[in-house]
């Protein structure tokens, strides 16, 4: 039995829907360009509602406004040639998003935005960067909607590092 501790990667998402259009981004991936959700890792000192602000502002130039929790999701990644094996633990956040903001630019690595019908979305299906893409726009879809302070930050998360 291993004696080191798993550590699932954290990070988060959000699902913007304008009509019947949904905000992904196309980026570049080991496996090439992908589409996904705005989304990335969480970061030291920040709760995953403003890990999902910030992750969207920076892929899409656009400041996203949460209004629900549509889920939290673990999948398993297995890069095919080196063997990585890595599991996502996935906090996906629903909300709108405003005009991309003048004088931002994209984060290093999305290519594009794009504003894609579901029929579109599916339609890429083998471009997607997980199944986590097409997952949350289901559960979306489906209505899911919890309420923001499920996921709780304590104030200690904000507390400076020790020296």
């Amino acid at each position: 039995m291993s004696t080191e501790r798993w550590k699932p990667s954290v990070t988060v998402a959000a699902v913007i829907a304008d009509g019947n259009r949904f905000l992904l981004v196309e980026e570049h991936t080991a496996e090439g360009l992908r589409l996904n959700n705005p989304a990335g890792h969480l970061d030291p000192g920040e709760s995953p509602l403003e890990g999902a602000v910030r992750e969207a502002l920076e892929e899409t130039t656009r400041v996203f406004v949460p209004d629900a929790l549509l889920g939290i999701y673990l999948a398993r990644f297995q890069r095919a040639g080196t063997g990585e094996d890595i599991t996502y633990l996935r906090f996906a956040f629903t909300g709108t998003a405003g005009e991309p903001l003048p004088g931002r630019t994209l984060d290093h690595g999305i290519v594009r935005t794009l504003w894609l019908t579901i029929d579109e979305i599916r339609a890429r299906r083998a471009e997607h960067r997980s199944p986590l893409v097409m997952r949350c726009i289901d559960d979306h879809l489906a209505g899911r909607r919890f309420p923001l302070d499920l996921v709780s930050a304590d104030p200690s998360l904000y507390a400076p590092l020790p020296s």
